[in-house]
């Protein structure tokens, strides 16, 4: 089996976090029963067999995610995804008690406002992000549908990091939390959300998201995730949602 690391740090819920749910009902008041952002994306390690940089492949799965719906995939290299690594969670290259891993809210916060390493000329950067209430699966089905993906948090039993197989609940298995893990969901239907993890692509159940999810977050990327139009995939004006969700209350 290959190495698996973790790192993702406790979660921490910032009540200054944007709230989605009533910007994303009010722009999508149906989301549709199915969608997969990125079906035949292939999907790199990014060192997170060597390093706890999960928070960090979940940033370059977003933006390979986003860049390949609405125009051509762009994948960060692995050397970019560490620089992004170390510049936010302050890693050391070649010291591994710097590799501490990062929280989520921290990791997204950095990337609105520095920006973070991609191929080509220019820093990416976040435009906004609004925290999505795990256990309200219409509303993760929203952010999933008209974002392009869904960023989250899992505290994840050990024998989720050694299967190959589909994350499911299984009482019979060791539920032991292993650590924090930070994955990205670029698709839904009504039996599974679809992300990737330690390079491969993977199905997850509703009762395993709804039993170790413990932060998601929408992410609006004016950068990556519009057409040569301007407007997302599904034809959404980005720049209208993001004054909803920051008139939108933060309590």
């Amino acid at each position: 089996m290959t190495q698996r690391k973790l790192g993702k740090k406790p979660a921490r819920l910032d009540p200054r976090t944007y709230r989605l749910a009533a910007p994303l009902s009010f722009r999508l008041p149906a989301p549709p029963p199915s969608v997969n952002w990125a079906p035949t994306a292939i999907w790199p390690m990014w060192c997170n067999d060597t390093l706890g940089c999960c928070t960090q492949v979940s940033v370059a799965s977003a933006i390979r995610t986003w860049t390949g719906a609405a125009l051509t995939p762009i994948t960060l290299a692995d050397g970019e995804v560490v620089a992004n690594y170390s510049a936010e969670s302050g890693y050391v290259p070649g010291q591994s008690a710097t590799d501490q891993g990062g929280v989520e809210v921290d990791v997204l916060s950095r990337w609105c406002r520095q920006g973070y390493e991609r191929p080509g000329q220019t820093r990416d950067y976040l435009t906004a992000f609004g925290y999505v209430d795990p256990k309200d699966t219409v509303s993760v089905h929203r952010a999933i549908a008209m974002l392009g993906g869904l960023y989250i948090g899992l505290s994840l039993p050990e024998y989720a990091c050694s299967t190959d197989g589909d994350w499911v609940v299984d009482p019979t298995a060791d539920n032991r939390i292993a650590g924090g893990h930070a994955v990205w969901i670029h698709g839904y239907d009504d039996a599974w959300l679809y992300l990737n993890t330690w390079g491969a692509p993977r199905r997850m159940s509703y009762e395993f998201f709804a039993a170790n999810c413990d932060e998601a977050y929408g992410l609006i990327s004016r950068q990556n995730w519009t057409t040569l139009k301007g407007v997302s995939p599904r034809a959404e004006d980005l720049d209208q949602l993001v004054d909803e969700l920051q008139a939108s209350t933060t309590t």
